[in-house]
């Protein structure tokens, strides 16, 4: 005789719990949000297995592919493995041609290379900036060898990391406009590899991944800061790679997290294939366990370090990032069948998390001013470093070591600077118009006279030759609608990928909005570029259509999407003489001028 299983009674005061097989009714808020696609977590995900859920499996091509190409069973895992790294490093290959193409043109010192290319000079040689005169830049052209180092120390605004990486070229390569723009050119390509690996973990396919990350290959803002050396593009390396190594830690965290559950049949969880039973939830694991040693999440708390030893909006990110990891933690708990999920990740997660970033990001700050530091202290080192040995040996704060208190008031002292500064320039813009490109920035400029440096003999006036920092115009635009997609996606679906592109992207742009009155350029949106790019990618996978959709949606969506990117890569291509300084006869040149505002 089967017995039926009694659910225990509720406690004294609580609600009554609903009939077995029906699902409890949410608030009356929560169903009018499904007229706009809310799709609350019930019965059906929580059904499924949970090892599923806290590491979803990675997209599987159809076996027809693979017997196509006439492969066999046994080796499609292998197969797989191979194209996981091969697609990425195919894009990458590209993205590097793409960067790498006649680097060192225009052969001139362009826009603000005019400070770090100098800057990194100095740091490289002596750890420290210096004060170069203000015609050196002709004398650097025309014979670096014969330029000697300034003794004087040099005033500078921002952090070493990006110059020490910047100067790391120029050491390999001379004083030179390839030396001083390698490493930026080797970052960008490396961003671009990086990105493809972040989409595929992110998405859990490897086309999308890759996609993304050709996405940012053929975008002109990101093509022209990586052959350019300024420091915007370092700090968007650092960041990317902090948020990659915060998406491991997630998805490793969660994989321990799966193995301590138990199976329906006893023991506990396993991997999918490995033999075991159905992973089920289970309240006091999920609350307690302890996830150990956690890498990963140091090494972003390296990544955001040097992030804010290239600028400073890099601790503006470690703030964005440590609340996402956080709560990416309470929502593996969560899963796990937690009941107080967030009570759990306070106990168990969030000083771990705090421990393991903010320490060490500035700790890794701190020692990016090695050079400084250890500079001498008597007029002779870096700029301001004998300020506490002459104006503060009788302070409170005398007890702390002379170079801490001279770099505290250095630093006090450019954040004077950075808050203050509203001074006009012809290419400042306002945040509000990033997104649609309202106003590029114009690092080179020249107009050939007939006959000369590619300008035809036949042209009636001069042309133009130019570099111009915009972002490729329908990807751009298209990333207007892909960031709706993602914020409709993330509220009314709670889809955690499109949160973490949400957040990685808002860590870029929604802090310049606290300083519209300053003077901001468009470049700085190199920092949330390959967001915008994951997001494009989120948007067109969605147009592709979910598992399970028709042959005929498949093929309208394939198409769709297939118009979409052969647009933005002919779009890349119009305007690759625009990003690279080739020179074009006047009306080619104005034609490229879409808007006013870019000229």
């Amino acid at each position: 005789m089967t017995k039926t299983a009694t659910p225990p009674p509720s406690p004294a005061g609580a609600p009554p719990a609903p009939p077995a097989g029906r699902e409890e009714e949410p608030p009356t808020w929560l169903r009018r949000l499904r007229a706009f696609g809310y799709a609350p977590h019930g019965a059906a995900s929580r059904r499924a297995d949970v090892r599923t859920r806290l590491v979803p499996p990675y997209a599987q091509p159809s076996p027809q592919l693979w017997m196509t190409f006439g492969l066999p069973q046994q080796v499609w895992g292998t197969w797989q493995r191979i194209l996981s790294w091969a697609g990425p490093l195919l894009v990458a290959l590209v993205a590097g041609a793409l960067r790498f193409a006649h680097l060192g043109s225009p052969k001139a010192v362009i826009f603000d290379e005019t400070y770090y290319a100098k800057d990194a000079w100095a740091t490289i040689k002596q750890g420290y900036e210096a004060s170069w005169p203000k015609d050196i830049d002709k004398s650097i052209l025309a014979n670096p060898d014969g330029v000697s180092l300034p003794l004087d120390p040099g005033y500078v605004v921002h952090p070493p990391v990006g110059k020490w990486v910047i100067g790391l070229g120029e050491w390999m390569f001379g004083f030179t406009p390839f030396g001083w723009r390698f490493m930026t050119a080797v970052l960008g390509t490396l961003s671009v590899l990086m990105l493809c690996r972040i989409g595929r973990r992110l998405f859990r396919s490897t086309f999308l991944g890759c996609l993304a990350g050709a996405l940012l290959a053929v975008d002109g803002l990101h093509l022209v800061m990586s052959r350019t050396a300024l420091l915007d593009l370092v700090l968007m390396f650092f960041v990317l790679a902090a948020f990659g190594a915060l998406l491991i830690d997630r998805d490793k965290a969660r994989a321990a997290l799966a193995d301590a559950l138990p199976l329906d049949g006893g023991g506990t969880s396993q991997p999918p294939g490995a033999g075991g039973g159905r992973t089920r939830p289970d309240t006091k694991i999920a609350e307690t366990l302890r996830l150990g040693w956690r890498p990963y999440r140091i090494l972003a708390g390296v990544c955001l370090g040097l992030a804010a030893g290239t600028k400073w909006n890099g601790f503006v990110v470690l703030a964005f990032f440590g609340v996402l990891t956080v709560l990416w933690d309470a929502a593996a708990r969560r899963t796990a069948g937690a009941g107080a999920p967030y009570a759990a990740m306070l106990r168990r997660d969030a000083l771990p998390a705090f421990v393991s970033t903010v320490p060490v990001a500035i700790v890794t700050y701190l020692a990016s001013w090695s050079g400084w530091i250890f500079s001498p202290d008597n007029g002779k080192g870096g700029y301001l470093r004998d300020w506490a040995a002459k104006n503060d040996q009788d302070s409170a704060l005398s007890f702390l070591p002379e170079w801490v208190r001279s770099l505290w008031h250095y630093e006090t002292e450019v954040y004077k600077f950075h808050v203050g500064l509203t001074s006009g320039h012809t290419y400042e813009s306002n945040p509000w118009s990033w997104l649609v490109l309202g106003r590029p920035v114009s690092y080179f400029y020249e107009s050939p006279e007939p006959g000369t440096d590619g300008c035809p003999a036949t042209e009636a006036g001069k042309c133009a030759r130019e570099v111009l920092a915009l972002g490729t115009p329908l990807l751009w635009w298209a990333g207007c609608f892909a960031l709706l997609y993602v914020l409709w996606r993330w509220f009314f679906r709670r889809d955690w990928r499109a949160g973490a592109i949400a957040c990685a992207l808002g860590a870029g742009l929604l802090p310049w909005f606290n300083y519209q009155e300053r003077t901001i350029f468009f470049f700085y949106a190199v920092v949330f570029v390959p967001y915008l790019c994951l997001a494009v990618a989120m948007m067109i996978g969605a147009l592709l259509g979910p598992a399970g959709s028709t042959e005929r949606r498949r093929t309208l969506g394939a198409i769709g999407a297939g118009v979409l990117v052969l647009l933005i890569v002919w779009n890349f291509i119009y305007f690759w003489p625009i990003y690279t300084g080739q020179t074009l006869p006047m009306d080619s040149w104005r034609a490229r001028m879409w808007l006013d505002t870019w000229v």
